[in-house]
């Protein structure tokens, strides 16, 4: 069985604080974009779990996909063991939610392929013990996140075209990016419906991660020269995202990038049904 695994990029993001558990709370509007990775999944007679990916690094238990695929595995005891192939896409540490997409994927397969029977809810308190963002991608299209993120309410879709990755090559872990926060100096006055109503985009991670890496701003700037709408770093970075008013201005940033031998890709958000259709209408 076969299925792809959108990326995500995060259209605001807001900190609102610490929650009881020691984790951030933020509010975030989520959107599903068109960039992909794949997941290829074949039952085997033995228990194992096998995974490999065009990336060796990602062939390991520390893989959220071997993580989901053991923890299922150990709890249900499923008849048949499983092999995994990940063909690798989306940039790794870069605020895509690409390991997250994985997880999520990985569960909604699974839970097929092993004949689980698992409810939508069932599904979404496994996912959260994986990871903020990975019940996002249960759901796709355009979503808010609240508390740490896992959290999920459906909004609808906003659609844009013309959009602009950009990587410097930098991994940045969600954890730096948090901790470069100034807590004691939030005053949060941004709300997700201000990217609904109004168009205006915001990341309260960028102020920090900006300090630390100044390329990142850089590179913000240098959208906006080009002609992007708006310019704004995805989640905890450390990919950016430009959105232009047509495809010409967006190739003529791009190739400048692509000069400078940053990382680049053109894509769109998508809708809840053209997400469904990536991971629901699965291939055999």
């Amino acid at each position: 069985m076969q299925a792809a695994s959108c990326a995500k990029i995060n259209l605001s993001l807001e900190v609102l604080g610490k929650l009881p558990d020691g984790y951030t709370r933020i509010e975030t509007l989520f959107a599903s974009i068109d960039l992909q990775d794949q997941l290829r999944f074949t039952l085997t007679k033995s228990q194992g779990i096998k995974l490999w990916s065009n990336l060796p690094q990602l062939n390991t238990k520390d893989n959220l996909i071997y993580k989901v695929a053991h923890y299922l595995q150990s709890r249900f005891n499923p008849d048949n063991g499983v092999e995994i192939e990940l063909i690798k896409d989306i940039p790794i540490a870069a605020g895509l939610g690409g390991g997250s997409s994985n997880a999520a994927v990985t569960l909604l397969i699974l839970n097929k392929l092993w004949s689980l029977h698992l409810s939508e809810e069932e599904m979404h308190k496994i996912a959260a013990t994986f990871g903020s963002d990975v019940n996002f991608f249960l759901m796709g299209g355009t979503a808010l996140g609240e508390e740490r993120g896992q959290q999920i309410t459906p909004v609808d879709d906003i659609l844009l075209e013309n959009l602009l990755l950009v990587n410097p090559h930098i991994a940045i872990s969600s954890f730096e990016a948090y901790q470069l926060v100034d807590h004691e100096a939030l005053e949060p006055s941004f709300s997700y419906l201000d990217a609904i109503q109004k168009g205006v985009y915001f990341n309260r991670l960028q102020q920090g991660i900006v300090k630390k890496y100044p390329v990142i701003g850089e590179l913000l700037g240098k959208m906006r020269e080009h002609g992007a709408s708006a310019a704004l770093m995805s989640g905890s970075g450390s990919t950016c995202f430009g959105i232009f008013n047509n495809k010409a201005a967006l190739e003529a940033c791009r190739d400048e990038f692509d000069d400078s031998g940053f990382w680049t890709q053109a894509t769109r958000t998508i809708s809840k049904e053209e997400y469904y259709k990536c991971t629901r209408n699965l291939s055999y």
